[in-house]
């Protein structure tokens, strides 16, 4: 697919999105020759800025996410493409006057894409106005709309949220964005899986012992007080971000990798989780919040002395799931998905753990070790590959010990490309293999509003952790056998 030129109109321009992801990855687009010969980037913000504000702003918006990288030339080039619209999007005005703006400026291309980098809240408000103003047409040239999550606070509100979109808009024209599917490590997932013939024999439950994927951070919630305490972890990190890794992992080979084949199996996989009753909610869910502790050799506080956080609250900052898939490749595998906030290091992971080997062959000898293989996707910040193995060691005499095989594609001096990058220009291209179409939205809410609901109503109890650890200890009971673990490294463990 090829990037066409388009008119970028990016609602919210002015907010923390814009300034921390979208602006300096436009920006390094343009710096790599990827934007397109005649693309604009209209801004649309609240703010009385004029134009020579705004490319003010913009400039100390690159500088600061990647202050080595500023090229004032390429900057010079890329401020070419830039424009400013203030208006409250609350407001009919805004409306008219961007359309009076894209039709009175002939540099502006017919093909327009809408970011919506504003609350859920107000995404039925602003398509309405711009179906209103007849900018969804497509009589001179190709309209999308990008939308960021959370999409929906559970299944009704997102089914609702879906009903008054598509009242202005044919599913094709909508782009979920989940900025997980942009990073590196999580498209090589297909091609490692996909691409290496050796693995597919084994990528089931007859070699499978069970596989965790993680994403834990180590700040806390900043400023984002008003937000977190209504959503959680689970609504934040495991139904969005968390749930579209399982599917990449679990997924059947698609018939190709254009987007429908692709999005119908990882639909497939959703449909096939095993629904949780609520009456087995605590065997398959564990939540805590962080409390005091040491991160970094720094004290921090907990949850409950951030700023803006009710003392009683019982938001989790920290969600784990068991979750089983019942098709014929994964039937009796447990998938367990955790996710939390002040925890020990902030990474994001995928671990493959596979059955133990039968012991008796090594019966007799110095072995003290042995460990099942592993196979570790490493997604953020180390982007990795690595299969562990068990080999013996040098010497006369037979012990063991792991070893890991690297597939790392990344050099450590390789800067990596930043998701928004990759998944701005597919919007460019029409390519919405990595945007989330709306079954996968609502499936996934049907995994975890169960356990929403019981959450919401138990109000007595919620388990804590001390910031800086791996998690409450308790988050255990989850898993199916004594032998299994939770996996928080990239290098070999013994057991």
């Amino acid at each position: 697919m090829k990037a066409e030129p388009c008119t970028y109109a990016i609602f919210g321009a002015t907010g923390n999105l814009s300034r921390i992801k979208l602006m300096p990855a436009l920006y390094h687009l343009d710096a790599a020759n990827r934007l397109p010969e005649g693309t604009r980037i209209l801004a649309i913000g609240r703010r009385p800025w004029d134009q020579q504000k705004w490319l003010e702003e913009v400039r100390q918006m690159i500088q600061a996410k990647a202050p080595g990288d500023f090229d004032e030339t390429v900057f010079q080039r890329f401020s070419a493409r830039l424009y400013y619209h203030q208006g409250d999007i609350k407001q009919a005005q805004c409306y008219t006057e961007l359309v009076d703006t894209l039709n009175r400026e002939n540099q502006f291309p017919k093909n327009i894409a809408f970011y919506l980098s504003i609350s859920p809240a107000d995404f039925g408000t602003v398509m309405e106005m711009l179906s209103t103003n007849r900018l969804f047409d497509e009589e001179h040239g190709w309209r999308r709309v990008i939308i960021e999550k959370p999409f929906g606070y559970d299944l009704d509100s997102a089914q609702a949220l879906q009903k008054r979109i598509s009242r202005y808009l044919a599913e094709e024209q909508i782009y979920r964005i989940d900025h997980y599917l942009g990073k590196g490590t999580v498209q090589n997932v297909l091609v490692f899986r996909f691409a290496n013939v050796m693995l597919e024999p084994l990528w089931n439950r007859n070699y499978i012992d069970h596989i965790q994927i993680t994403h834990s951070e180590d700040i806390g919630i900043g400023s984002r007080a008003d937000y977190y305490d209504k959503a959680g972890a689970m609504r934040d990190m495991l139904q969005s971000h968390l749930l579209q890794l399982l599917t990449l992992v679990a997924m059947e080979p698609p018939v190709s990798m254009e987007a429908e084949s692709l999005r119908d199996e990882k639909v497939k996989v959703l449909k096939s989780i095993r629904p949780i009753p609520r009456e087995a909610v605590h065997g398959h869910a564990f939540r805590a919040q962080y409390t005091k502790g040491r991160i970094g050799g720094e004290q921090v506080g907990g949850y409950l002395q951030e700023d803006g956080i009710p003392a009683n609250s019982m938001t989790e900052t920290y969600a784990a799931i068991k979750l089983y898939i019942d098709n014929w490749r994964w039937r009796g595998v447990p998938f367990y998905l955790r996710t939390g906030k002040r925890m020990a290091k902030a990474q994001s992971t995928i671990s493959i753990c596979f059955r133990h080997p039968p012991l008796q062959f090594f019966r007799g000898t110095e072995v003290q070790c042995m460990n099942p293989n592993w196979v570790l996707l490493g997604i953020q910040p180390e982007e990795c590959i690595r299969i562990e193995m068990t080999v013996k060691e040098p010497g006369l005499e037979m012990r063991t010990r792991s070893t890991s095989l690297d597939a790392s594609f990344r050099q450590q001096n390789e800067k990596p490309i930043d998701a928004y990058e990759d998944l701005l220009l597919d919007v460019l291209k029409g390519d919405r293999s990595l945007f989330l179409r709306f079954d996968e939205v609502e499936y996934a809410w049907r995994i975890v509003d169960p356990i929403l609901q019981t959450w919401a109503i138990e109000r007595d109890y919620i388990a804590t952790y001390p910031a800086g650890s791996w998690g409450p200890e308790d988050s255990r009971r989850l898993f199916d056998k004594e032998s299994q673990s939770w996996r928080s490294s990239l290098t070999p463990e013994c057991n």
